[in-house]
């Protein structure tokens, strides 16, 4: 199966050490929403795009690895994609991580197919993991946060913490079952709402924020948007 190596600050036992992590699957949970009436706001919120009601929550959507990018600038066909800040966890070495991403996605490609939305767009992911064993005990406590740029201004454009999510055992359970996430995977955890609605933006950063621990793993990246032809 081909994939992609992507090299990691990793934080583990204690230490920080850059590490070449091989991914050969990416899989994009979506609906992954502990809290029904939020991700019912969200279902609501991409219908209003005309994108439809998703067969299960959560659902899984399968993704090329090689979609997986650490570089500080995408190109995208038009104007119809933006990004979601989501957490990522990701099988290495036997061992569980979690890092951050932005699920870019084609919204007028979601109106009819999400599965091949999620295969137009580069996946921008932050080039840094923590261990999951570090921040399982308090994991409802971490923070995703995104800011879009959007005709020169800088808003917040979503927020929320992770006890609004699947817990991470959870997700992966849901999809794997006791057998857990392959080794070489890396999942998208899901998303929140965005504040004043999905909407496209020049540049998309995002964080990952423990305030247990007093770290944040933080990545952003610019949006060249390609003519469209015909």
């Amino acid at each position: 199966m081909s994939g992609t190596t992507i090299e990691f600050l990793v934080h583990a036992d204690g230490a920080a050490t850059r590490q070449q992590v091989t991914l050969s699957r990416l899989v994009i949970a979506g609906w992954t929403g502990r809290d029904p009436v939020a991700r019912d706001k969200h279902i609501a919120e991409l219908e209003e795009l005309g994108i439809p009601r998703p067969a299960t929550t959560p659902i899984y959507y399968e993704a090329a690895a090689t979609r997986l990018t650490t570089s500080d600038s995408i190109e995208v066909s038009g104007g119809d994609s933006s990004g979601e800040v989501e957490f990522v966890l990701v099988k290495s070495g036997g061992r569980l991580f979690v890092g951050v991403g932005s699920d870019h996605t084609d919204r007028k490609v979601e109106t009819y197919n999400i599965t091949v939305s999620k295969q137009m767009c580069d996946k921008p992911v932050a080039p840094e993991l923590w261990l999951v064993d570090d921040v399982a005990a308090h994991w409802d406590r971490l923070m995703l946060r995104a800011f879009a740029t959007i005709g020169g201004e800088r808003v917040l454009y979503q927020e929320g913490a992770l006890s609004g999510m699947l817990a991470p055992l959870d997700l992966i359970a849901r999809r794997y079952g006791e057998a857990g996430l392959p080794e070489g995977t890396a999942m998208f955890g899901g998303t929140f709402a965005a504040k004043g609605g999905i909407r496209p933006a020049d540049r998309f950063d995002f964080e990952l924020v423990d305030p247990v621990l007093n770290r944040v793993i933080r990545h952003g990246y610019a949006i060249e948007q390609l003519a469209i032809a015909g």
